[in-house]
């Protein structure tokens, strides 16, 4: 109920102005704002760099008409510069970071964000939403004029230049690659991180060492708490000092919610404990997820604050209890161990330890013929239980969480366990060594090299562990969207993990096993896919401008024609393949294709085919020609690597696909291949199921339509030829074809004008009622042998 009155009397207070939006619509208006968040200058399309900030706006003046508007914009500013120019970029006048607070004017064209069309879509709109931002934007380096004055809050000003220091401090205390990761893991700037480094990150199951979390909070506070101690510096002065500096460190990295809710969880550890409430820590964590919630219950619904609380409920919930009754009793038995009085306030089986250890001490002075100090015995001993405590949690957060990480990033981190177990103590070292290093760093760089050669030895070997381990093909294992009956096992199987792990041992090892099968069959059996039996299925996906288009036979079987991408030239944060249509195929159940197929190698078609063929491992891949190009041998050389096999097909051949029939119709064996590739160059495909019938002719142009249209190929179903330019869907192609119905993969407010109206006109004039991508989002089209019906995704 109060985190009910909290909504309410939060929801109407500093939302953003709307009316911006009218002005989205791809004209050009003149903006003055200021900088709430700053940017980083980064590689962009053809050479030239880009950064992107957020600024809230002031005024928006559009013709004669000036108006007071306060939004947020999400603004890409671009600059023809090259990479090796970055350091010049102040002085050289092309681009420089806009600082927060700093006042701008500049001219720039709006657009509303939009989100892909998709079922299991990431919701970008939202996001953005949730960060202040209502509008996107794009402006030239040169056009953007400064203004006098300040707009923001002092302290935010003064957080913002802290962390430039620490990062420039960063900067001059480790090579590039090194300072990179650190910023990450450190003060939580992923600016330098590259995609693939992300991914190595992923797979291997240890990405929250990348990012800073609640593990990097824990360690700092840990370690300050500990030489605080040391310097006998009280209970009560110790936990306030720890507190104080966590929260410092929580608004450096400005990392959000997640940092936040580590600092509240380390403060009621702390108060728990001066309480001498140590026992009672889930109680302190359930009283830091009410207060939480309180603040936002919207935080139940996110995957941030499940995982947090769910990796602290497996471990203080599972994982302490069965440790209590295994490795902790013998640790506890270390203490004092020269000592045979201490053994009889012990259980008898870590007595008979103690006395164990006392023997093999006598034993190796009789083999030494010196006395090993009986410390050094129980260091030893030591180490080994805590390294069977850091495997057992490893090992215990990889099934625990197999449900939460399936369901939102289907992974299954298969190499999780022994990542974490050598990752997690190496950060452990790495943290404290890194933040020493900064901090000496503002006092002489020579007295930060040692801390800064720990740390820079620590995080090798992390890279390394990262590399080998996420490296391994069985680390790749990416899993559907679990079913219902999965999510419900899932749960109750966590749920008896965590209430049997308190009862009888031999109880708890049953609930342990019980945790560890259902991960097993989230991981090994996946859901059956959602098809419909006994039609031919064909889906377009939405992937902006672009095409990928999902077919499922009537026996089952599946192909992917095309997997979207950028259009050609342009830098993308976005990985077509792995961000758009993976996560479509796996809220369908899928995880495995049987064929994919290239029409033509433009990038707009094969730039997401590489993250498809690693996440589907497809059997085949069809493709026409090949002509030259860059990026169609790389995906060549993947696919063999992956053991895919390449089958080229002409105009000419007629294969069986699942209970229908597949015909080529172009291109020519003798097509005579250019020196790039060309829209001509698709592969144009005519499917058959009994009576019904699509046509699909990737970006094929007039002079193959004419070609097509002497085959008279009968379609019940066409996909338009290149986005429904004005150079395809020719009148004599209609006539022959004679489709009911046309699907247009195309984007939004594209600049190319696609669909011309002309094209519209040529289908309407034919009765051809037409679907777009755009407007529609994902469609898909059931062929069951008579007729074809057109079904909408549900994500509108």
């Amino acid at each position: 109920m109060i985190g009910a009155f909290s909504s309410q009397i939060r929801g109407g207070g500093n939302s953003p102005d709307l009316e911006i939006l009218r002005f989205a619509d791809g004209r050009e208006v003149v903006i003055t704002g200021h900088v709430i968040a700053e940017g980083r200058i980064r590689a962009a399309s053809f050479g030239g760099v880009r950064q992107s900030l957020d600024l809230e706006t002031e005024e928006i003046t559009s013709g004669a008409d000036t108006i007071n508007i306060r939004s947020g914009l999400r603004l890409g500013v671009y600059a023809k510069q090259f990479k090796e120019e970055y350091e010049e970029a102040e002085n050289a006048g092309r681009m420089r970071i806009y600082r927060y607070g700093e006042r701008l004017r500049f001219p720039a064209k709006l657009r509303p964000p939009r989100n892909f069309r998709n079922p299991g879509a990431f919701d970008y709109q939202g996001y953005l939403a949730e960060n202040g931002i209502v509008v996107l934007g794009s402006a030239k380096a040169g056009s953007i004029e400064p203004l006098p004055g300040f707009v923001g809050s002092r302290i935010e000003l003064l957080r913002t230049r802290i962390h430039r220091s620490t990062l420039e401090k960063i900067h001059a205390l480790w090579p590039p690659a090194e300072a990179a990761l650190i910023d990450a893991m450190v003060i939580g700037e992923a600016a330098f991180i590259d995609r693939d480094t992300r991914a190595d990150f992923q797979r291997s199951g240890t990405y929250h060492i990348l990012v800073v979390s609640g593990m990097n909070v824990s360690i700092l506070a840990f370690v300050i708490f500990w030489v605080l101690k040391r310097i006998r510096l009280g209970e009560i002065a110790a936990s306030i000092l720890t507190v104080l500096l966590s929260i410092a460190y929580a608004l450096l990295t400005d990392v959000g919610a997640p940092i936040w809710r580590a600092t509240l969880m380390m403060m009621l550890y702390l108060g728990a404990r001066l309480l001498y409430r140590e026992r009672s820590m889930l109680n302190a964590l359930g009283a830091a997820a009410f207060a939480l919630l309180v603040l936002d219950p919207h935080e139940l619904f996110g995957a941030s604050f499940q995982l947090t609380f769910l990796s602290v409920l497996i471990i203080a919930a599972i994982g302490i209890p069965i440790l209590e009754r295994t490795s902790q009793p013998y640790s506890r038995g270390l203490r004092h161990l020269s000592s045979p009085d201490y053994d009889l306030s012990l259980p008898p089986r870590v007595a008979q330890f103690r006395l164990d250890l006392r023997m093999i001490n006598a034993r190796l002075a009789r083999f030494l013929g010196a006395r090993i100090p009986l410390r050094m015995i129980g260091g030893g001993a030591s180490a080994l239980l805590a390294t069977f405590e850091v495997l057992f949690i490893s090992a215990l957060m990889q099934v625990g969480l197999a449900l939460p990480m399936a369901y939102y990033f289907h992974r299954a981190t298969v190499v999780g366990f022994p990542a974490n177990g050598l990752v997690v103590p190496l950060t452990g070292v790495l943290m404290p060594a890194a933040v020493l290093a900064v901090a000496l760093g503002y006092i002489s760089l020579v007295l930060a090299k040692l801390p800064a050669l720990i740390a820079a030895a620590s995080l090798e070997g992390i890279t390394g562990t990262v590399r080998i381990l996420g490296g391994l093909r069985i680390a790749d294992l990416r899993v559907p969207t679990p079913g219902l009956l999965v999510i419900v096992a899932g749960a109750g199987a966590l749920a008896a993990a965590m209430v049997l792990s308190r009862r009888r041992r031999a109880l708890a090892y049953r609930g342990l096993l019980l945790l560890t099968a259902v991960a097993g069959w989230i991981a090994l059996l996946p859901p059956h896919p959602q098809v419909r039996p006994g039609a031919l299925e064909l889906t377009a996906i939405d992937v902006g401008q672009g095409d990928s288009l999902l077919l499922v036979a009537p026996e089952g079987t599946t192909m992917l024609v095309d997997a979207g991408g950028p259009i050609g030239g342009q830098r993308s944060e976005l990985d077509f393949g792995e961000d758009v249509v993976s996560p479509y195929l796996w809220s369908r159940g899928f995880s495995h294709l049987n064929v994919v197929a290239i029409t033509h190698a433009h990038s707009d078609h094969i730039g997401g085919m590489h993250a498809i063929l690693k996440n589907f491992r497809p059997r085949e891949l069809w493709l026409g020609v090949i002509p030259p190009s860059a990026e169609l041998s790389r995906l060549l050389q993947q696919a063999k690597k992956e053991g895919i096999t390449l089958v080229q097909h002409f105009e000419g051949d007629t294969l069986n696909f699942g209970g229908s029939t597949v015909r080529v119709l172009s291109p020519a064996r003798d097509w005579e291949i250019a020196n790039q590739p060309r829209n001509n160059d698709s592969l144009v495909l005519h499917f058959t199921y009994r009576q019904s019938s699509a046509l699909l002719e990737g970006d094929a142009e007039k002079k193959i339509e004419e070609r097509l249209a002497a085959q008279h190929p009968r379609a019940d179903l066409l996909k338009i030829g290149h986005h429904g330019g004005l150079t395809s869907t020719i009148p004599e192609l209609l006539q022959a074809v004679q489709p009911r119905i046309a699907i247009i993969s195309v984007g939004a407010r594209n600049t190319f004008g696609h669909p011309r109206i002309e094209v519209l006109q040529r289908l309407a004039d034919s009765g051809v009622s037409t679907y777009r991508t755009d407007l529609d989002g994902a469609v898909t089209f059931y062929l069951d042998g008579r007729s074809v019906t057109p079904q909408l995704s549900n994500h509108h």
